[in-house]
């Protein structure tokens, strides 16, 4: 069983194939969501603590694309919004949503599945025409989330992906199509799958397509964005210079402990660029000592992303090496969207 009705038809100002900017919090703000959905992606924010700057955020957004601060009545903002329900404050998040009303909410890492419900309840009680999104690691946990969530949108993260996600997991090779198989076995076939995790090009989404995704989420080819928020120059400049992404990537906890004791719940990490950090930590360096070196170098002048002594978090996917040079998020959207095409008309020469 497959959705009955493509993605689009909720999203109508997006095009195929469905391309989706990752809420990557801190990073993906007005800008990047703005330039993505003018673009006929699906451009999303991404929030962390501060619901203040979200809904900052929201409004420039708003003004961009509707000519208003909020939404007329009965419609939505043609953005998406992604909290971190172990992070937000679901009251304070609830009241940013009631207000902007955007089309889609995306939760991901909570403390167990059953946070996802209860966030999903209140999103939809708040502003019932938002659409609910789940990004997920695992075959189990999609049935789950499924079964709990009813989610509009499945995002299937494997373990290529950039940046946070479930420590144990599969490539988005084999979790997509399994996830596929199960969710239709058990009656939940019509929900929308997207595939994240080592896309970054055309030929990325044509695979996608062809494991029974209906479009893709990406981040790390985004950091390339001029329009994407990042923390120091040389953040950028590190995406750019680094390659052979299987292996100068690493998923590790340590990544998260470099400012103090990591927050995150135990069934995530995150992977990023090999760091000085890193290698101390494999080595036996204590935590403490790490984190002394990594303050450190942050208050350099290249703030620990510069290429020697680099000690700061780099959080990037296996993609990397095909992340080369700076380019707006338009023209990635639309490269990429036209790359996608291309590879699926090659991909047909060979049937």
């Amino acid at each position: 069983m497959t959705p009955s009705t493509s993605i689009q038809s909720s999203y109508p100002w997006t095009t195929t194939p469905f391309i989706a900017s990752a809420p990557m919090g801190g990073f993906a703000n007005s800008a990047l969501a703005i330039a993505v959905t003018q673009a006929k992606g699906f451009g999303f924010i991404g929030a962390v603590f501060d619901m203040v700057a979200l809904a900052t955020e929201l409004e420039k957004t708003s003004k961009a694309l509707l000519g208003t601060e909020v939404p007329e009545n009965n419609s939505t903002l043609p953005v998406g919004v992604g909290f971190l329900p172990f992070a937000a404050k679901l009251g304070d998040a609830a009241a940013v949503v009631a207000k902007f009303r955007p089309a889609a909410v995306w939760v991901f890492a909570s403390h167990d599945l059953e946070e996802y419900a209860t966030w999903a309840q209140r999103m939809r009680e708040v502003s019932p025409l938002t659409k609910i999104w789940v990004q997920i690691g695992g075959v189990a946990g999609a049935l789950r989330v499924a079964q709990l969530v009813k989610p509009d949108v499945l995002v299937m993260q494997g373990l290529d992906a950039g940046g946070h996600g479930w420590e144990k997991g599969a490539g988005v090779i084999s979790l997509l199509p399994e996830a596929a198989d199960v969710l239709a076995e058990n009656g939940y076939g019509h929900i929308h799958l997207l595939a994240a995790g080592g896309i970054v090009d055309g030929r990325g989404v044509a695979a996608a397509l062809a494991l029974g995704a209906e479009g893709v989420v990406m981040g790390t080819r985004f950091l390339s964005a001029p329009e994407t928020t990042v923390p120091h120059k040389g953040y950028r400049e590190a995406v750019l210079a680094t390659g052979d992404g299987g292996q100068n990537t690493v998923r590790a906890k340590v990544f998260d402990e470099l400012k103090g004791p990591n927050i995150w719940p135990v069934l995530f990490d995150g992977r990023g660029i090999v760091t000085e950090s890193y290698t101390d930590y494999v080595e036996g360096v204590g935590i403490e000592e790490i984190r002394k070196l990594h303050a450190e170098a942050a208050r350099g002048d290249d703030a620990g992303f510069g290429p020697q002594n680099r000690r700061t978090t780099v959080w990037a996917g296996t993609g990397i090496g095909l992340v080369n040079e700076v380019k707006g998020a338009k023209e990635i959207v639309e490269e990429i969207r036209e790359g996608a095409r291309t590879a699926i008309e090659r991909a047909k020469a060979h049937l």
